[in-house]
């Protein structure tokens, strides 16, 4: 027997939310990894870790928070905290491993289909894994052409990602290139659901001693929730995360500019000195000089 679907039981609340924090994700991740990348003095191992992290969080809460609004009418559902959990850890390890290579590596064209190609399996993964912390009283599954279409959206949308990291400077630009980001991962999660079917066991209504659904989700949301906050003031402190290096050089250079200008003392002797040329005084008395030679 098949399960009647529902992926928007609370109407456009949840897909709304769920985009809010993929965009929020990948702006804080983007601007992190652009902060590493553009300031040779800034610490890339802290700044990259702290954009891998933003953006595997953003992933995972859109994905979550997307899923409150998924039932199934014929049958309750819960979640495994313990495969939840990884799903968590697997976007988080993931992301990293593309966002650490691209930091490291450089951008050529190679390292970046690489790193997006295995940043996006990680992302379907995540996602798929999350699927599978689902508890029901049937079976889910998965029509594989739509799957495949899935894993083919993240796995453009990391490279995307990765590709703006490391080409944007600008933070509207960096906005921008965000909101997209997030219309794709989003999409991705919809695409990946719209290949999910439920196979009901004979008998309904399953019941179960444990928490409902929500009673899981809320509070494992809560955690990542706050991180991204945090992560969120740390870029609003930090000018050149907010402006973009090519703002923030241009305000530097305003800076320089309107500050006094003190020379250095003349240093004789230096070989990286040109001679200078004899003031007027000391011409006169030379001449002075050389006519009272001649008077005598």
């Amino acid at each position: 027997m098949q399960g009647t679907i529902d992926g928007f039981s609370y109407g456009t609340v949840t897909p709304v939310a769920a985009y809010v924090m993929a965009c929020l994700g990948s702006a804080l991740g983007l601007r992190c990894i652009t902060r590493s990348l553009r300031n040779e003095k800034s610490w890339k191992p802290g700044w990259l870790a702290l954009g891998a992290v933003s953006i595997g969080c953003g992933i995972w809460t859109m994905h979550f928070i997307a899923m409150i609004g998924f039932q199934v009418e014929e049958t309750r559902l819960r979640y495994d905290v313990g495969v939840t959990i990884l799903s968590l850890a697997v976007a988080i390890l993931v992301v990293g491993l593309g966002v650490f290579a691209v930091g490291y590596r450089g951008a050529s064209w190679t390292t970046l289909f690489v790193a997006g190609a295995f940043t996006g399996l990680g992302v379907a993964a995540m996602h798929y894994i999350g699927m599978a912390a689902i508890r029901l009283n049937g079976d889910l599954r998965y029509d594989m052409g739509i799957v495949t279409l899935s894993v083919v959206i993240a796995i453009g949308a990391a490279t995307a990602a990765l590709w703006a990291a490391i080409a944007i400077r600008g933070f509207l630009t960096s906005l921008g290139a965000s909101l997209v980001m997030g219309i794709a991962v989003s999409g991705m999660h919809y695409t990946g659901m719209a290949a999910v079917s439920v196979n009901l066991n004979d008998a309904t209504g399953m019941s179960w001693s444990g928490d409902s659904a929500h009673s899981i989700l809320l509070p494992m949301l809560l955690g990542p929730c706050i991180f991204l906050l945090l992560a969120g003031v740390v870029v609003m402190f930090d000018p050149m995360l907010v402006l973009g290096d090519g703002d923030w050089g241009r305000q530097s250079a305003r800076r320089r500019a309107a500050a006094p200008v003190v020379e250095p003392p003349a240093r004789p002797g230096s070989l990286f000195e040109a001679p200078s040329a004899p003031s007027n005084t000391a011409g006169r008395a030379a001449d002075g000089e050389t006519s009272a030679q001649r008077r005598w």
